[in-house]
């Protein structure tokens, strides 16, 4: 799928899958939540309303109210592709949540997700 695709889908579409990603492994939609959050700056209602809008997935990163800076300590394969290897940096941005939707899949600690250092 080429990003522009990717960019052009509209954010209510893909929450429900990255919730239920998580949910199908154990894992809370308040975690997915979390997440998203920590990574983009949006506040829990901001996600809330979004998720229920017809935001594109890349006005949604594009209008995150701040980046985190740690999101550069995510390392790792997502669809078969390096996430700090993607040059584009809305791709790697887009790529980032999809690594930590797949950490919290996996059964990792909160703690390890948001890369809070001990």
């Amino acid at each position: 799928m080429s990003n522009d695709k990717i960019y052009k889908m509209e954010f209510s579409k893909i929450y429900p899958l990255l919730v239920n990603k998580a949910v199908r492994k154990g894992r809370a939609k308040e975690e997915v939540d979390e997440i998203i959050c920590w990574l983009t700056g949006y506040s829990q209602a901001e996600l809330e309303k979004i998720s229920r809008s017809s935001v594109t997935y890349e006005d949604f990163f594009r209008g995150a109210p701040e980046m985190n800076e740690s999101r550069k300590l995510i390392k790792g394969v997502v669809c078969k592709v390096r996430v700090e290897n993607i040059e584009d940096p809305l791709m790697r941005d887009i790529r980032y949540l999809d690594k930590l939707v797949d950490e919290l899949a996996k059964g990792k600690s909160m703690d390890k997700i948001l890369r809070k250092q001990p």
